[in-house]
């Protein structure tokens, strides 16, 4: 087994990047097609999610697979590869089937038992087929990693550890309150029509929302969701109206809904914190107050003028200071040598921009200065510190007009939302925030022993369908001995009827089968063990078997399960 999994998770990497290094659906197709095509790799899988992308394949060379899969992962995500490194994880064989099907019982989610990842881990095995990249071990991985998902999810209580990324949100929205009270008779504009949308739309159906509107860019599916949406009410007896809309209609209900979940596959953003604001102006009638971050940039600030006059001043090389950024901000001082940094500071107060004489500074000035400290240290216990000032007291905000959430990676809603009073925003950041102190259930230790057992039972199974070509090749060659040695006996024994010779034939078949039977049956069992690998080697060598022909029978089987419809 040669399992290799490289990517990054909510674990190992800031929202950011995951954001940037986000797949669309047609990268995640060119990987795998490049991965294939890649010398170390033969099979290959991408699971995308909204905090996690990982790409897995079957490597007959571990240094040389990592290199390949994080510069292809690098390649296709955009993120250069010097940048990716430090947040890519690797694991290898045993660990890699540890971790994808710990990932199937929601163990790796950003809220623990979730069950979402299961139809998330499907779509990848079905993508992989589709795409001809899925051969016998990432089928059988894949598959068996949904059966353990299952099992955990069936078994054990792990449900209760955690709940969905939609459910998680939606709580945090409703500042940790009862969801179902919290939603009752409001307004709410889904945008988007996929799974995560859908689950989203339905939650707020059953927590009570007075209205769900779907937007969604192929207006068909937004019209399939609602009807879905209003049959479901309709069986439940619930008072729900669902209705679509095209996505050019998102600025105006944004001025009718409550709430708004939001959850594409859109590469730039869905809502400008610009278009909120008019949305929640219009509801109220006034205008939005954002409530904190730096006020909007003068026109020297964003570089589109030359410093003024009073600039030339300034100790700083104008030239190499970053457009975009103010001569008077911390951006521009970032390094700056002690000396020049008072210097910049006097000049930024408006006080003197005489440079100190560097001269003045000796190593015997520099000695007293230490042995001074020194002394104090001794005297006191330690160096007297400067108190920084109490931070000021955050003015309160008044309560959410408008309620968002934003669960797409990459972000759907501009994060300078969160700096608009009367609208609170809830998005993946956030949500890993929140999660960090979420409660762990006790059925979870329960759930990591099955994954335990399930690894040593795939690796066990492995090993044995490994030598599975080899016992195939032996049975093939003794087939093989038995027709030529009854092709010997036709021509000593011209007269022999055909009621004798079939059996003659099966009783030299029988004969073959039970020498072969125990041998074969007991060389299965061992491989299964670890360290089982080599007896197929010692059965090839034994029985002198055509190493072609027990890797023609590899190929059959690799062949059949490529060609394999998705599951």
């Amino acid at each position: 087994m040669s399992i290799l999994v490289v990517g990054l998770s909510h674990r190992s990497a800031p929202v950011s990047v995951l954001e940037r290094a986000a797949l669309s659906a047609d990268a995640q197709v060119k990987l795998l097609q490049d991965t294939v095509a890649a010398e170390p790799a033969t099979e290959a899988a991408v699971l995308a999610t909204c905090n996690r992308i990982e790409l897995y394949a079957d490597v007959d060379k571990f240094h040389a697979g990592v290199a390949e899969l994080s510069t292809l992962l690098a390649r296709h995500s955009g993120v250069g590869l010097d940048e990716l490194t430090p947040y890519l994880y690797v694991h290898y064989e045993d660990r890699a089937v540890h971790h994808l099907f710990s990932v199937a019982c929601g163990l790796d989610s950003m809220v623990v038992g979730e069950g979402q990842i299961l139809g998330q881990i499907k779509d990848s095995l079905a993508r992989a087929q589709d795409m001809h990249t899925a051969g016998r071990l990432m089928n059988d991985l894949f598959q068996q990693s949904l059966r353990v998902g299952k099992r955990a999810h069936s078994e054990t209580g792990i449900d209760r550890a955690g709940q969905s990324l939609v459910t998680f949100g939606l709580e945090q929205l409703a500042a940790r309150t009862d969801v179902f009270g919290w939603a009752q008779g409001r307004r709410a504009l889904v945008i988007g029509a996929g799974s995560m949308s859908s689950l989203a739309a339905a939650t707020l159906a059953r927590a009570g929302v007075a209205e769900v509107v779907v937007a969604n860019r192929t207006f068909e599916r937004a019209d399939r969701l609602a009807q879905i949406l209003a049959e479901a009410a309709d069986t439940e007896g619930a008072h729900v109206a669902a209705r679509a809309v095209p996505m050019d209609s998102v600025p105006a209900e944004l001025t009718r809904a409550d709430v708004v979940v939001s959850c594409t596959g859109a590469t730039g953003l869905v809502l400008t914190a610009d278009a909120v604001a008019a949305a929640v102006g219009d509801r109220t009638g006034r205008p939005v107050v954002r409530t904190s971050g730096q006020p909007p940039r003068t026109p020297a600030a964003r570089g589109d003028v030359r410093p003024q006059a009073a600039e030339e001043a300034c100790p700083l090389d104008l030239t190499a200071v970053q457009p975009g950024f103010s001569v008077m901000g911390e951006a521009a001082v970032a390094g700056m040598d002690a000396a020049t940094l008072e210097q910049h500071a006097a000049w930024a107060a408006g006080g003197t921009t005489t440079r100190r004489d560097s001269a003045r500074r000796t190593p015997e000035s520099d000695a007293e200065l230490i042995t001074a400290l020194a002394a104090t240290a001794a005297t006191v216990g330690r160096i007297p510190e400067r108190r920084k000032p109490e931070p000021a007291a955050e003015p309160q905000r008044p309560e959410p007009e408008l309620y968002l959430l934003d669960l797409a990676m990459p972000r759907d809603i501009d994060a300078a939302v969160h700096r608009l009073a009367g609208v609170r925003l809830v998005d993946i950041e956030s949500l890993a925030e929140a999660s960090a102190d979420a409660p762990m259930a006790a059925d979870v230790d329960q759930v990591r022993r099955i994954v335990s057992d399930e690894v040593a039972a795939f690796g066990a199974a492995q090993r044995a369908a490994h030598i599975t070509p080899t016992v195939v090749a032996l049975r093939t060659m003794a087939a093989d001995v038995v027709a030529g040695e009854m092709a010997r006996l036709e021509g000593r024994l011209p007269g022999l009827d055909d009621k004798h010779r079939a059996e003659i034939t099966q009783t030299v078949r029988r004969v073959v089968d039970k020498l072969l039977h125990a041998p074969t049956v007991r060389v299965k069992q061992l491989a299964a063990e670890p360290g089982g690998a080599g007896y197929a080697d010692a059965l090839r060598t034994l029985f002198d078997l055509d190493q072609e022909t027990v890797a023609a029978v590899s190929r059959a089987e690799d062949s059949t399960e490529k060609n394999r419809g998705p599951a």
